[in-house]
């Protein structure tokens, strides 16, 4: 009966050692504070049909301890509360501890985006222009890292002035 209750002792201990383990790696899995990301270039790119495409270039300043590695990017765009572009890419890197990149990503402007904010402009809307990126760095092993940043700017004076 001894044996047996040494045993049963010894499976509850490996069991908890075991247990113990697996929270503590979930644990080192937490992603610590989001990545901040500031748009801080657009250049236009040839695009097909009616639409237009940029290349959004992207700081991501990573706020933790530890690196940030991803292996590909997606972002979205809305501007004055609409749904305007949206893009990805496939490159590979790494946002070091305490420290930023820039990243370069195509997107796609779809037609009716444009006109539809061409349409605000032509009505005098001189307000400033609101926008919201958001998106994800993929990272290996499933691994997900979301953000969102917005801010606003003001158009240049002669794009609100009408021509004569």
């Amino acid at each position: 009966m001894n044996t047996l209750h040494s045993v049963s002792s010894t499976r509850r201990s490996l069991l908890v050692l075991a247990l113990a383990s697996s929270l503590s790696a979930c644990a080192s899995l937490a992603p610590g504070d989001p990545p901040r990301v500031d748009v801080v270039g657009v250049e236009p790119l040839a695009g097909q049909g009616m639409e237009v495409r940029l290349l959004v270039k992207l700081r991501v300043i990573n706020p933790n301890d530890s690196a940030i590695e991803y292996d590909g990017v997606f972002v979205e765009m809305d501007v004055r509360g609409k749904s305007f572009a949206s893009g990805v890419s496939n490159a590979r890197g790494t946002v070091p501890r305490f420290g930023e990149t820039v990243l370069t990503v195509p997107v796609t402007v779809p037609a009716l985006a444009m006109l539809r904010q061409a349409l605000g402009m032509a009505q005098g809307d001189r307000s400033p222009v609101s926008y919201v990126v958001s998106g994800k760095l993929s990272g290996p092993q499933w691994r997900s890292l979301r953000f969102r940043s917005s801010g606003e700017f003001r158009l240049p004076e002669p794009l609100l002035t009408p021509a004569r």
